[in-house]
């Protein structure tokens, strides 16, 4: 299990939300921790302690006042650690070699890749004609609905009706290089993991998977490890001390087996 670090931007800033109450009307949300730092700040303080494989999440949409602004910090922070760190958020097959170029390793692709509630395989294959599927990461946040998950889209706003579930894992391993899924009923509450996602993650061993949400003590880290059989990594948001969190950033380090140097 290994520690992946994560920069959200939003609105401009570097922060921390209750995943569940982003709203592109408004540009609102819930917010846990707002950073005085800029991106770069975090990407730089990533690649002291050598943390490979983070994610560069912008949570505006193009549409948005302050998408430039937002696209400005993740910018910043893949010139700040270039190679280190991948990026997600609006990306298409018409921008996404522009932010591997800009230095991200990967790019982190949902919403573009889904219509009418299903994969759109047409738009997968023009995404991986664009990068390559080496470079391509297939983000499967999702959602309970009567009593499955399923993956949401549009910045965790729409439900399709594309269940997480072994089979769809399998389906999808061949057409990426990594999974990112976010619990998203929990994600930003620090109040405890998805345990019936986390044992159905941690049954699936064909691609690495990062899991998200809800991790809120070294309690939840261990149900990770366990759950996920030690294999699926995981990143901690507003938990974390660095976002005002209670869980010491060394220390989750040290937990995941990580490194020691560098501070913030």
């Amino acid at each position: 299990m290994r520690f992946r670090p994560c920069i959200d931007i939003h609105n401009g800033k570097v922060k921390q939300i209750v995943g569940g109450s982003l709203r592109d009307a408004g540009d609102a949300a819930e917010e846990n921790f707002v950073s005085e730092q800029s991106a770069a700040d975090f990407a730089r303080f990533y690649r002291a302690d050598g943390l490979r494989g983070g994610h560069v999440i912008l949570l505006n949409p193009p549409s948005s006042e302050y998408y430039e602004a937002t696209r400005a910090q993740a910018l910043s922070a893949l010139a700040a650690y270039p190679g280190g760190l991948m990026l997600g958020g609006g990306i298409r097959e018409d921008n996404a070699e522009a932010f591997l170029a800009a230095g991200a390793s990967h790019v982190i692709v949902t919403s573009y890749v889904f219509r009418d509630g299903r994969i759109d395989e047409a738009r997968l294959a023009r995404v991986q004609a664009a990068v390559g599927k080496e470079r391509l990461v297939l983000d499967l946040s999702c959602r309970l609905r009567d009593g499955a998950y399923y993956i949401v889209t549009d910045r965790w706003q729409r439900f399709t009706d594309v269940p997480v579930t072994a089979r769809t894992l399998h389906e999808l391993a061949g057409e990426c290089d990594e999974f990112l899924i976010h619990a998203v009923d929990v994600e930003g509450k620090a109040q405890g993991v998805e345990r019936e996602l986390l044992a159905l993650l941690g049954g699936f061993t064909e691609i690495p998977v990062t899991y998200a949400g809800g991790v809120g003590s070294f309690a939840d880290l261990d149900q990770v490890r366990t759950l996920g059989r030690g294999h699926v990594d995981v990143t901690i948001g507003s938990a974390l001390d660095l976002f005002g969190g209670s869980m010491p950033y060394r220390e989750v380090l040290r937990a995941c087996g990580g490194p020691e140097g560098g501070h913030v």
